[in-house]
């Protein structure tokens, strides 16, 4: 099967994450060392680098640790180009581990090669520019009842397990993954069927 090619250069935490999508994507791919990245001012700049010339993607396991290591990034990065892609939360032990994580979720190296290629496909990056696409506003997500709303919380919660990304997304971070990393066709019938099933 071919890799897919991407142009952004892409964050993850450790060396055997960086080996398991080396195997599907033709890309720099730059590893954090888990919270090394916090003091490492050498590979925060050269992130820094990427993303104001290739832009970068950051792809994080989905729990507490690699939250943090994700919104530190998003902090030490002024200008360029950003976009958050997410592993499903799957729970379960990464092979070559004795015991599972302290949450219990698999990380990127643990996730099936398939589900990692789907991840992808399904953001937009390959066919990527989204920049002409009007983005979705605060305003929208009122409208729609993502936010400002009694039972928005709740909404938000079934819209992510439908974009298989981390429930515990803040309203901003689940809107900016939606403007850079999800056909906007998809998220509307996404909330549709939301809209549908709800009693």
């Amino acid at each position: 099967m071919d890799k897919l090619k991407i142009r952004q250069t892409i964050i993850v935490e450790g060396k055997y994450d960086k080996i398991k999508l080396s195997a599907i994507v033709d890309a720099v791919i730059i590893c954090t060392n888990g919270f090394g990245i916090f003091n490492d001012k050498n590979k925060s700049e050269l992130i820094r680098h990427y993303a104001s010339n290739t832009g970068i993607i950051i792809l994080t396991d989905s729990d507490y640790a690699g939250m943090m290591i994700r919104n530190h990034i998003k902090g030490i990065v002024s200008s360029g180009k950003i976009i958050n892609l997410y592993i499903p939360e799957i729970f379960g032990k990464e092979k070559r581990k004795s015991t599972a994580s302290k949450e219990g979720k698999l990380g990127v190296e643990g996730i099936d090669v398939t589900v990692l290629r789907d991840v992808f496909e399904k953001s937009g990056v390959l066919a990527q520019d989204k920049d002409g696409e009007d983005k979705v506003t605060a305003n929208d997500f009122y409208q729609l009842g993502l936010s400002g709303k009694p039972f928005s919380s709740n909404m938000r919660k079934q819209l992510c397990k439908k974009l298989s990304i981390p429930v515990g997304l803040s309203t901003k971070a689940l809107m900016d993954y939606i403007n850079s990393s999800v056909d906007h066709s998809a998220f509307y019938n996404a909330i549709s069927q939301i809209l549908n099933d709800t009693p």
